[in-house]
């Protein structure tokens, strides 16, 4: 968890950053504070890696905690640096069609298109299992039967971070999330740019954890 500092110790950061090493004393004489009224943010600073305190000298600035550099770098990913083209079939294809295209292209969810182009429901391999289950011919069952409609569907925008797309993922217990934007000819209607799966956040990941050391 990433401590969030007040303005107070903010201040007492860029003291020590200026000044350091520096006495608790001196650092409440700067603020025009007492020490007793500045020991527990000291404390703070102190035990979540910003500071370093030794006896006799004071407090000097150690950088800011590694969880802290991290947190910031992963708010920075944008979905839209990520996406990966969505596999789609048309809302008029068949179940068989669906499971032949899902195996293709080696993915376990579809997105679904209406005659415009623009997403009209999502179906997983969970969905293709439960029609392939029953006694009916799949080449006449159509994919609008077994999928999941708009708008209950969980999307995320070019714009969103990456965390807050691995935060739906993780929330709502899916595998892949469509990337859209509304349409300019029709706001209500969803343009599909790309998606979003378990294992783009795990590109993600590795390459943040790649990036040379500085």
């Amino acid at each position: 968890m990433v401590i969030e500092l007040t303005k107070r110790q903010e201040q007492i950061l860029q003291i020590v950053k200026d000044e350091g090493p520096i006495t608790g004393e001196h650092i409440a004489d700067r603020l025009h504070l007492t020490r007793a009224t500045l020991r527990p943010d000291l404390s703070i600073l102190t035990m979540s890696g910003y500071l370093e305190a030794r006896p006799r000298v004071g407090y000097f600035y150690a950088g800011r905690p590694a969880s802290s550099v991290i947190s910031e770098r992963l708010h920075k990913l944008l979905v839209n640096d990520y996406k990966a083209v969505p596999i789609v079939v048309s809302e008029s294809a068949s179940a068989y069609d669906a499971i032949v295209t899902l195996f293709l292209e080696d993915v376990g969810t579809l997105f679904v298109v209406n005659q415009k182009g623009y997403l009209a429901g999502v179906i997983s391999r969970k969905d293709l299992l439960r029609a392939s289950l029953g006694n009916k011919t799949l080449e006449d069952v159509p994919v609008s039967i077994i999928m999941s409609r708009m708008p209950n569907i969980i999307t995320c925008a070019p714009e969103e971070t990456l965390y807050a797309a691995a935060k739906k993922l993780i929330d709502f217990q899916i595998d892949s999330l469509p990337v859209v934007r509304p349409s300019e000819e029709d706001p209500k209607q969803m343009e599909l740019t790309g998606r979003v799966t378990k294992t783009t956040i795990a590109k993600a990941f590795v390459e943040l954890g790649s990036e040379p050391k500085v």
